[in-house]
């Protein structure tokens, strides 16, 4: 059973020598533990210490590409390196290597194929009330779009098994963290959490400039990654919007014109006719956009085959020794 420790890294020279000489060398359960490092178009020293620290995997991007592309970069080299579980962790310390262990034994013992960190969020001092609040809210409207219990979705520190690795996609190039929590849950992906410990922070959040910045890239990721699995469900709730107002309008007009023959309520009709119109397109996007989900169902599960075979030529052995500190430029 192999393990691949992945760290998306943006500038962080300073707290990521920290960061490696934390994490575990023995796990129970787990037979070889690697570490990978994506560096994310640092400015700074972060791939020489990678290197002078000694990983066993470098990613390197020519420039910033966001978290999220650091994620995927990272679970495209994990599991072409036959990674059977791999973590994901952040460079500034914040989680607790000793964790770990606590977070692929759902994995190992089969009960999840994801499992989420849960951060004790109203007992870190370093988060405000309000963003406390705004964590919990956060929370809770992915619960409700990924019809999952997961109690801290922000939340990066996780486990992943190989066959789940495989199948996920993110399209933001925000953070990963919401959008695969709405697709694991939609594609009945097993997914649990486990309590874990945080460190003091040793910086400010460099994933949004502002609270409310993060709120709203927040909400519109959920809302998008909703509207690609649920998206008849979701436009058709905002197609009664129009469509309730526009039949009792068209009630309305109907009353009168059968007890007063209907003069001066023409613009009842008119706006009544207009509103049921607009429902009836909004719910036929939903429709549509339905279909598109069915496609996209299909080509996911090519895409997932296409990737265990591809991938499997290394956990086969037929791929060639590698050096300590390979690096992999894109």
């Amino acid at each position: 059973m192999k393990l691949v420790i992945q760290i998306p890294c943006y500038d962080e020279e300073e707290t990521l020598a920290a960061t490696l000489n934390d994490l575990p060398k023995q796990i129970p359960g787990i037979d070889e533990i690697e570490t990978l490092v994506i560096n994310d178009g640092s400015r700074d020293r972060t791939t020489e210490v990678a290197l002078d620290w000694g990983v066993d995997h470098i990613v390197l991007f020519a420039r910033n590409k966001g978290l999220a592309r650091a994620f995927l970069a990272g679970l495209d080299v994990a599991l072409d390196n036959g990674a059977d579980i791999i973590v994901n962790t952040d460079a500034d310390g914040q989680y607790q290597g000793r964790d770990i262990a606590a977070l692929v034994a759902p994995v190992l013992a089969g009960k999840a194929d994801i499992v989420i960190g849960e951060r004790p969020i109203d007992d870190t001092a370093d988060f405000s009330w309000m963003k406390k609040k705004l964590q919990h809210i956060g929370s809770y409207a992915v619960r409700l779009a990924s019809a999952t219990d997961i109690p801290d979705a922000p939340s990066g520190f996780r486990a992943i098994s190989r066959d789940a690795a495989l199948k996920l996609n993110v399209v933001n190039d925000y953070s990963y963290t919401l959008e695969t929590i709405v697709q694991a849950g939609r594609e009945k992906i097993p997914m649990t959490s486990v309590k874990i410990h945080t460190n003091p922070a040793t910086r400010k959040s460099r994933l949004a400039s502002s609270t409310w910045r993060y709120v709203r890239t927040s909400m519109l990721t959920i809302l998008r990654a909703y509207l690609v699995y649920k998206p008849l469900k979701a436009f058709g709730f905002v197609s009664l919007f129009p469509m309730i107002p526009g039949i009792l309008l068209l009630i309305r007009f109907l009353f009168f014109y059968f007890t007063t023959g209907g003069g001066g309520h023409v613009q009842s009709l008119i706006l009544a006719c207009t509103l049921i119109i607009i429902g009836f397109i909004t719910w036929m996007i939903g429709v549509l956009g339905d279909a598109v989900s069915a496609n996209r169902k299909i080509l996911q599960d090519v895409q997932y085959h296409e990737r265990k075979v591809y991938y499997s030529r290394n956990k086969d052995g037929e791929a060639v020794l590698r050096e300590k500190s390979r690096i992999y430029y894109r």
